[in-house]
């Protein structure tokens, strides 16, 4: 019997039958196209959150939620983590197709030839206070990268222009988000050097001073290198469909990029690995654990398990699998198993994996418990954590922009909505107007 191509949709008030084409993908469920719904029936699609919505196609990236699986161009996640480097997965995602190994020099080369800023972009950090979040100043410093690239310049629209963007994002994150953390401590810049791998080099900018050269151990550069390959691209997530939304206006991709860091920002999203600090903060101790897991299960009660669970994947998070082992590698060099704070997590992960409650709704550990801890154990605050996210993702971020510009019926993102608001109404002369209580508390100031 052959398979249907398409969807009935029924209006039971008036019995009209509606036909849609379904879309088979290569991987993973079917898609009903519904880009003509409001021009057949007369309405929209009411799905907020876009949870029911695949709102483009793309060979990139594909999630299996119910099976905890994660592919970057047909490649496990945890092949990837096990075989490559960050370097390798970015040109994997960009392209397509693993680097030969002329290839991967090539492609290392030109990334390095580029991490250095130029000298007046240094300036630009001297312009924030000293007690600011290096988000807020990564927002504005990758914002204003597109004053030194501009349309004026450069055809984003071309082969060329597309890979100046690419390339200059990659090589310059790191440097960026570096010069963050030091503007944060009041301590001088340090410069990058290109003999160093992508995770050296970005440990030797964080962590370096003009008094001493910051060694990295392997522990430290392998747990660095896996979480930023671990976070390179999660499909249409917040802050890739933000720049994706940005990018389909035409705008320049490092604004695009810009836009995407201050999606990036939210608790919700990038900030939810700085949740699990606070979380074993609260907690305290080990003798604690058990009131919070029971408070966890409480419905009524308004504390949650913070890096428990995830939106997509209803199973094991598959980047939770990779990160863990370099994780306790890491824990172990440093002798931080035996640092309360890590003992505690320590123990909560494994309460959490022999608890029936969390096993029955498979409330297992994620990627943000991880490398919280793991960027915890490596010296930074947690105000540097969704920086960390933010260059790791970058690459991410660029290639599904890259592949949407490519597109040839690309189209400015424009969701509709369900209006609930009053209809027409007759002007009021202000002298006639009823006195109303304030939306705003307070005086204005």
């Amino acid at each position: 019997m052959k398979k249907k191509t398409s969807i009935t949709v029924i209006d039971n008030r008036n019995g009209k039958k509606f036909e849609f084409p379904v879309k088979p993908g290569s991987y993973g469920p079917d898609v009903a196209d519904l880009t003509t719904f409001f021009s057949k029936t007369g309405m929209f699609v009411y799905d907020p959150g876009f949870t029911s919505t695949a709102s483009c196609s793309s060979k990139i990236t594909f999630i299996d939620g119910d099976n905890g699986t994660l592919l970057h161009r047909g490649y496990k996640i945890e092949d990837l983590a096990e075989n490559s480097d960050y370097t390798e997965v970015c040109y994997l995602l960009l392209n397509g197709e693993l680097p030969s190994k002329e290839n991967k020099v090539k492609f290392r080369s030109i990334l390095t030839h580029h991490t250095m800023l130029h000298e007046q972009i240094l300036r630009f950090y001297s312009g924030f206070r000293r007690d600011s979040h290096p988000m807020a100043i990564m927002v504005g410093i990758v914002g204003a990268l597109s004053s030194f690239y501009s349309e004026k310049i450069y055809d984003f629209s071309s082969t060329e222009g597309k890979w100046v963007a690419v390339s200059r994002l990659l090589a310059k994150l790191p440097t960026m988000a570096a010069m963050a953390y030091k503007y944060s401590l009041g301590q001088p810049f340090i410069y990058p050097k290109n003999d160093l791998t992508y995770a050296e080099n970005f440990l030797h900018m964080l962590f370096s001073t003009p008094c001493g050269e910051y060694k990295a151990s392997k522990a430290s550069v392998d747990a660095l290198d896996k979480l930023l390959i671990l976070h390179a691209d999660h499909e249409q997530n917040a802050s890739t469909s933000t720049v994706k939304i940005a990018g389909s206006s035409g705008a320049n991709p490092f604004a695009c990029v810009s836009a995407g860091v201050a999606s990036l920002w939210g608790p919700a999203h990038g900030g939810a690995n700085e949740s699990v600090i606070r979380m074993l903060r609260q907690i305290e101790n080990e003798k604690n654990i058990s009131k919070f897991i029971e408070r966890a299960k409480d419905k009524n009660d308004q504390f949650r398990l913070m890096g428990f669970g995830h939106r997509v994947y209803k199973n094991y998070d598959p980047r939770a699998n990779v990160l863990r082992k370099y994780c306790h590698n890491l824990l172990k060099e440093t002798d931080n198993f035996n640092l309360p704070l890590f003992r505690l997590a320590n123990k909560l992960e494994e309460i959490a994996l022999n608890d029936s409650y969390f096993i029955k709704k498979k409330l297992y550990p994620n990627v943000d418990f991880y490398s919280g801890i793991i960027l915890k154990a490596l010296g930074l605050p947690e105000s540097m954590f969704t920086v960390i996210f933010a260059v790791a993702r970058t690459v991410g971020w660029i290639s599904q922009w890259k592949e949407m510009t490519e597109e040839t019926n690309k189209k400015i993102s424009r969701p509709r909505q369900l209006y609930m608001g009053n209809k027409h109404r007759k002007f009021v002369d202000i002298d006639k107007r009823k006195n109303i209580k304030q939306m705003f508390p307070g005086e204005i100031k």
